[in-house]
């Protein structure tokens, strides 16, 4: 046990803690917008009333037959319900795996292959869906929503089930990530994880400092991710405070929804500054009683006038499903250094490393591989536990002892981190990490495609966006562009498709048939803007349910 081991054992225990000590307070907040999009009731859901339809929930799984080690599929949205389940869940012993609502057939099955659930509860839009990932990936789940009694298992529970290891490290939770390798990893997250999580941000301090008065929280990112799962949620949890979890950003009314909600923090991602710069000035722009925002990927050359005109500090950070709270770097106390892409230094918690090409140690201002591991007796404290069933990954990860972050970054002399890029090809659009090599093992599904190559290209808007080489047999046609997007969109998250298509001869590749990821980002920089290249963005929309 350390000074750093948290006062409960499971993230259950720590939110019936809160809810006893403070039954009266909102735990949830639905605001009106969110209540109409999804059909739900608007309004805030106290600690004391939430705790009571969790444990309800949890009698209901337990007598169905549901046990510790357990997975449970949660595809929910951002509704109140994720919570609730999960929580029950958890003071069971199982684990549950968000999915992402934007996943189509294809991720779906895969997903349900990997995970191996025996139940997902989703939204009723949602349910065939997950039937036939269900059925095609051979596992047989059953599917139901959240308002319908769990299922029966028709399944003994075997021993192996009803042992487990102590509950500060079962796993509670499997969160997915884009991986580099083709197919997305299973993040192995325990109790631990995300109690640290929580308990790191509370007692963070600085200019991101919170206190147990009544801290309320607006968050617009999705519950799948580990930030609204790990740091929104649990550390709303740790202080008594209240979650506003919107269905997703509306940049019209995000700042009546900020004012409506009576945030005192909120969350973002690098997009969302960039878009809300764009609306014209108002006499409302600081109309709010937020005291910080956290998040990660400000437009530099936007922070200081952001912070200026809307009268909060950003709070730029740096972490990873993989890390958790177990190595965080926060800018959260000045000088910030805004305008640099600058994120703080690491604290007395976390070792940190800057690897130069070659494995040397890089100089100051040198870029390089970020390499991070907790501080003490054990360098993966509050980290993710393993990739699931890929111990060659995990190994490979903390190869030396340290965690490979894949990350470039720089450190100046005075010991501040600068983030500098992605050493791992990966598309990082609005916030959404694509492999893009996952992107190009579905494109090659299509029986018309006979290479494909995809890299990102800059946009305005979302940071990065996916482009795609693609060689095919005759036409090649803006209408057949836009048909293999089609194709695409009803198979993929739309996010994954490309926004750009360009019909080339053949691919730069290696002498042993690999992509030349060097080549290839040349070769798209002068294709962005080639007449023949077909922009298929607009088309790039979320699916109505």
């Amino acid at each position: 046990m350390t000074s750093e081991t948290p006062p409960f054992d499971t993230v259950f225990a720590a939110f019936e803690a809160a809810a006893r000590r403070w039954p009266e307070r909102p735990f949830l907040n639905v605001m009106r917008e969110t209540a109409d999009i999804y059909g739900i009731p608007a309004g805030e859901i106290p600690y004391g009333a939430a705790l009571e339809r969790v444990e309800a929930l949890r009698d209901a799984y337990r007598q169905a037959g549901y046990r510790v080690g357990m997975r449970v599929m949660l595809l929910m949205e951002n509704r109140p319900a994720f919570f609730l389940h999960w929580f029950a869940l958890n003071a069971l012993g199982l684990s549950v795996v968000p999915i992402n609502p934007d996943l189509q057939s294809a991720e779906l099955e895969y997903m349900a292959g990997h995970a191996r659930p025996v139940l997902a509860v989703a939204i009723e839009a949602r349910v065939a869906d997950l039937e036939r990932a269900s059925r095609a990936s051979g596992v047989g789940f059953p599917v139901t929503t959240p308002e319908a009694a769990p299922p029966v298992l028709d399944r003994p529970v075997s021993d192996e089930n009803a042992s487990s290891p102590a509950a500060l490290s079962r796993e509670a939770a499997m969160l997915y990530t884009s991986g580099t390798t083709g197919k997305p990893k299973g993040c192995v997250l325990s109790n631990l994880y995300f109690l640290h999580s929580g308990g790191w941000y509370a007692r963070a301090g600085g200019l991101c400092a919170m206190n147990e008065d009544g801290e309320r929280m607006i968050t617009p990112l999705p519950i799948f991710h580990m930030n609204a799962m790990a740091y929104s949620l649990m550390a709303m949890v740790t202080v008594g405070g209240c979650l506003t979890a919107l269905d997703r950003f509306h940049p019209r009314t995000w700042w009546q929804s900020v004012r409506d909600s009576r945030a005192t923090c909120l969350h973002y991602l690098g997009v969302m500054p960039s878009m809300l710069m764009k609306a014209a000035p108002s006499p409302e722009d600081r109309a709010h009683s937020v005291r910080f925002g956290f998040g990660a990927g400000i437009d530099a050359k936007l922070h200081g006038p952001f912070e200026e005109r809307f009268g909060i500090p950003l709070i730029e950070g740096w972490a990873m499903t993989e890390t958790g709270a177990g190595a965080v770097i926060v800018a959260n106390r000045e000088p910030r250094k805004r305008g640099t892409n600058c994120l703080g230094r690491p604290g007395p918690d976390i070792e940190a490393r800057v690897v130069a090409e070659g494995g040397s140690e890089a100089r100051p201002g040198e870029p390089g591989e970020l390499l991070v591991r907790h501080a003490g007796e054990d360098p993966r404290f509050g980290f993710f536990s393993e990739y699931h069933a890929n111990p060659q990954a995990t190994a490979e990860a903390w190869e030396g002892g340290w965690f490979h972050t894949g990350d470039v970054v720089m450190r100046d002399q005075d010991g501040d981190f600068f983030f500098v890029d992605r050493k791992k090809n990966v598309i990082r659009r609005s916030g959404e990490n694509i492999a893009a090599v996952e992107v190009e093992s579905f494109l090659m599904q299509h029986p018309e495609i006979k290479a494909a190559a995809v890299a990102a290209v800059a946009d305005d808007l979302r940071g990065d966006e996916v482009f795609a080489c693609i060689v095919v047999d005759g036409e090649r046609s803006e209408a057949r562009a836009r048909t293999i997007a089609e194709w695409c969109l009803e198979r993929v998250a739309y996010y994954k498709v490309p926004g750009y298509f360009s019909f080339v001869d053949s691919l730069p590749l290696t002498s042993t048939q690999k992509i030349q990821r060097g080549e290839l980002k040349t070769l798209v920089a002068k294709l962005v803007g080639d007449p023949a290249t077909v922009d298929t963005r607009s088309m790039k929309k979320r699916r109505a349910a």
